[in-house]
């Protein structure tokens, strides 16, 4: 997927309110632009670091501009979008690229599906039955080592989406977990169970039940992106990476 409008360059001044983000552009401009990521970011972004961001023309927007890309602290880049995991999953389903989901016959995306009320990132259907498919985006990495982590901040919503797939698979329906990992120099993933031990926990549930779970990592510059390659999933956490909740904040 190439990025349309071109993505523009400029510098991070600040991320705040979640959802709002000060940078300065090449020619000098500040702008606030939108941040289309609920998560804590953490190691994701640095003030003063390079930032890339589409701007809209439209005249109904109240910020000018979406946060895109972000230079990690590790001197990655990371598409800190999480809007765009689907659509690139999406591509990467019909090219093929994902081998172990090719052979479906339709694709339809949000779906309502169980006890809990969820909604689904996509269901497939095969003529075997059905394939039940949540996709989550991951941005966080650490200094010198090539393993990605997911969550970066307690996410119940996560939990909820493992115990949904966990029932479908436990009533024989295929259910599939799928990491979009949106970050340069990844080699695998791991659950980053030491900033949330209860989704860690709800995955080994979901795994155990029968849950497929996938990775897949991308390709990134300031003007494309694009799956290309599976990852390793993996659950040893190196020392080194131990994070504490203290350091974790999500801008309120």
């Amino acid at each position: 997927m190439r990025f349309s409008p071109e993505l523009e360059q400029g510098l991070l001044v600040v991320r705040y309110k979640r959802f709002l983000a000060d940078i300065q552009t090449a020619s000098g401009e500040l702008l606030t632009i939108h941040c289309p990521n609920t998560g804590s970011m953490f190691n994701c972004m640095m003030p003063g670091g390079r930032v890339w961001f589409s701007r809209s023309s439209d005249p109904k927007r109240k910020l000018p501009g979406t946060w895109e890309i972000s230079e990690t602290p590790q001197g990655r880049l990371a598409c800190i979008n999480t809007g765009r995991a689907n659509h690139l999953v999406e591509e990467a389903l019909r090219a093929g690229v994902i081998s172990e989901l090719n052979g479906f016959t339709g694709l339809k995306r949000e779906v309502p599906y169980g006890q809990e009320k969820s909604r689904v990132d996509f269901r497939l259907d095969y003529p075997a039955g059905p394939a039940f498919v949540e996709v989550k985006s991951v941005t966080l990495g650490f200094d010198g080592s090539p393993v990605a982590a997911f969550p970066d901040a307690v996410t119940l919503r996560g939990a909820r989406h493992l115990r949904e797939l966990a029932s479908l698979a436990r009533d024989g329906v295929r259910a599939v977990l799928l990491y979009c990992v949106n970050l340069t120099g990844v080699e695998a993933v791991r659950p980053a169970a030491e900033i949330d031990p209860g989704y860690a926990a709800a995955l080994r549930d979901a795994m155990a039940a029968g849950v497929e779970v996938l990775a897949y990592g991308v390709q990134l510059t300031s003007e494309e992106i694009f799956i290309d390659r599976p990852l390793q999933l993996r659950w040893a956490l190196d020392p080194a990476q131990a994070l504490s909740l203290e350091m974790i904040q999500i801008p309120s």
